[in-house]
């Protein structure tokens, strides 16, 4: 879409919305259309879109797409090992998922029931969530890095009966044990009932009778045909739970319809999606990324999608580019630590033997870019060729909310423009009123949303009340994200972060991914992760946990070189007292950093850190907490 047609469907899509969104309707295959488009505000909490109107997730990404492209590939797995991987068309993928659908109901899967998904990103991850789909059965993915103690709070709060995982996986020429992780998890959970089981790394495993099930044996058992459940616009699809950053998971729904409409909407108009694409999202199905933008979006759009069981670095520094090449991926869809991961691994190891001339889109979720690795990503990766699309939404949005288009100007560390349809405010955190001009960089407001859209969460799993007083009673009339944001002169938008990870020194509010994204600009750092500490004069100082570049030395005279970059580069309110060399930030294994562990060991505060074990790396925390340096 071009910078005038992008324009002008916003007007449309913002003053014409009723129309909008039912002219983007239409393009799904629906088997009883709906008589409301909307009811519900966000005072009410009570949304629903396309009411009374029936259509089954399932039959939209693959049975439709058969008449014309059963023999074009609809997923393309690779796995660990580069000698490891398969593809299968549309008309593969519709047998495979009716016979998966099929063993659900052996097992006794009903419509409506809860069914935990434990897998791998192997080709029965998405097949398993598409087999819950065709049958109306909600599907609850649980990442497969997560520990027993993780699955257990996820199955209990879902009451789930059902689980689905795999005798193991690979990650980086390592196996995983997933179902012993099950095992250990359910003698806690009452609820369970059947655990079936995907045979794939040929692990040793314990099967109890009566309740686990090996699924290629029961596959054997059924046959290929089943047909869809119609479902309801507003029956769940799906409980993804957030990664549990502060407090007790988040049991986050999203209904049938409008998530569907919206994920495959984003997917196609954000990316430019073209006919013959071979399209990658690096992100697991264990996150909304990889729900909305590796399963449903592309497939709902007919893209050929690629998944990968492995880790960017693994047996070549190379290995996400030699993919790239191996599959000529001409959109590339990953997450800024991935970027600032790989640049410091040096372009020669990364870059050099690889030539990435299939691209043409490059995108970047799960946090603010920063310029640095910006430039890399487009002037390296992308050979100064590919739009970089920066993309602001959340596990709650269902899909992508802020983003510059790909067919728009860029402006490196900007989310830039509202999607079509979506209206976004920036707000005085204090007296709630909608800021309309410009900020100056140092000078944040809330980021909320001004009316629904079709994408949007529906309610938190057996917690309404939480819902309400966490997006909609903070500012009434609004949906709040949590996060803040500037607007600045050309009146585009630039995330600042979550507003609890803003510091105050001298009454100054300062972002956190701002100060980081300087701090990542000096020549000798990798990554950096920083938190605000007390100080008697300015309020709060800034604590920098650092990683250094690999050729780089850990000196006194290093601290001082970076806080006087960064006085430099931001100015002299940035005052940072502490800088903690570090070789590991503690991040969830899809990459967040964990500034709440961060704040707790510069607070000294590491009693309360609580439960670490879904860390990517656990033992990175103590590591940390000896390493900390008392300013006190």
């Amino acid at each position: 879409m071009q910078q005038s047609d992008w324009l002008s469907q916003k007007e449309f899509s913002l003053n014409e919305s009723n129309a909008f969104w039912t002219k983007e309707a239409e393009k799904l295959d629906w088997i009883t259309s709906w008589k409301t488009l909307q009811s519900g505000s966000f005072n009410t909490g009570d949304i629903k879109w396309f009411e009374e109107g029936e259509l089954n997730v399932c039959y939209n990404c693959v049975d439709r797409h058969l008449d014309k492209y059963a023999d074009k590939t609809a997923l393309i797995w690779e796995g660990d090992s580069p000698d490891d991987y398969k593809a299968i068309s549309f008309d593969t993928l519709h047998k495979q998922v009716m016979r998966f659908a099929n063993v659900l109901k052996k097992i006794g899967v009903k419509k409506g029931d809860v069914v935990c998904i434990y897998l791998p990103l192997i080709l029965e991850a998405p097949i398993a969530m598409l087999a819950c789909a065709r049958i109306g059965a909600i599907h609850s993915v649980i990442f497969a890095g997560f520990s027993p103690q993780s699955i257990e709070d996820r199955v209990n709060d879902a009451a789930s009966k059902f689980i689905i995982t795999a005798d193991g996986g690979f990650r980086g020429g390592k196996k995983v044990a997933l179902k012993e992780n099950v095992d250990i998890a359910i003698k806690n959970c009452p609820t369970v009932e059947k655990v079936l089981v995907v045979e794939h790394a040929k692990n040793d495993i314990q099967l109890e009778h009566g309740r686990d099930y090996l699924y290629h044996l029961l596959a054997n058992e059924v046959g290929e045909q089943c047909d869809v459940e119609p479902m309801n616009a507003e029956d769940p699809l799906f409980i993804l739970y957030t990664s549990g950053s502060t407090g007790k998971p988040k049991g986050v729904v999203h209904t049938t319809a409008g998530y569907l409409l919206y994920a495959s909407l984003t997917h196609r108009e954000i990316f430019g999606v073209r006919e013959n694409d071979v399209y990658w999202c690096t992100a697991d199905v264990g996150w909304i990324t990889g729900h909305s933008y590796v399963v449903y979006g592309p497939l709902a759009n007919r893209t050929t999608t690629l998944i990968y069981e492995g880790v960017p670095c693994y047996p070549a520094k190379s290995r996400f580019f030699d993919i790239v090449d191996k599959y000529q991926v001409n959109i590339f869809y990953t997450a800024p630590t991935a970027i600032r991961a790989l640049q410091a691994e040096g372009d020669e190891a990364v870059l050099a033997n690889t030539s990435r001339d299939s691209l043409r889109v490059l995108g970047s979720v799960g946090e603010p870019i920063n310029r640095e690795a910006w430039y890399w990503y487009h002037d390296k990766v992308g050979k100064s060729n590919c739009s970089i699309v920066d993309t602001w939404w959340q596990t709650e949005t269902g899909g992508i909310m802020i983003s510059p288009g790909f067919a728009h100007k860029q402006k490196p560390g900007s989310a830039m423009k509202s999607f079509l349809g979506i209206e976004a405010a920036i707000l005085n955190k204090d007296t709630s009123k909608e800021i309309s001009g410009a900020l100056s960089a140092h000078d944040y407001g809330a980021l909320a949303i001004k009316k629904p859209w079709p994408g949007m969460m529906r309610t938190l799993w057996g917690d309404h009340e939480r819902y309400m007083d966490t997006y909609f009673n903070v500012y009434k009339g609004y949906y709040y994200p949590g996060d803040g944001a500037y607007r600045d002169q050309e009146g585009d938008i630039w995330i600042s972060g979550r507003l609890d990870d803003i510091i105050s020194i001298a009454g100054h509010r300062i972002g956190t991914a701002e100060v980081e994204s300087v701090i990542d600009s000096h020549h000798a750092v990798a990554e950096t992760a920083v938190i605000g500490i007390p100080d008697a004069i300015k309020g709060e100082v800034i604590y920098a946990y650092v990683t250094l570049e690999r050729d780089s030395i850990p000196t006194d005279q290093l601290k001082k070189d970076i806080i006087a970059w960064v006085r430099k580069t931001y100015g002299p309110i940035a005052t940072i007292k502490v800088i903690q060399w570090t070789d590991e930030l503690p991040k969830t294994r899809s990459g967040k950093i964990m500034r709440r562990i961060l704040r707790k060991i510069a607070h000294f505060e590491e009693a309360q850190i609580g439960d670490v074990s879904t860390l990517a790396d656990p033992e990175c925390v103590p590591a940390l907490i000896e390493g900390r340096i008392d300013y006190r």
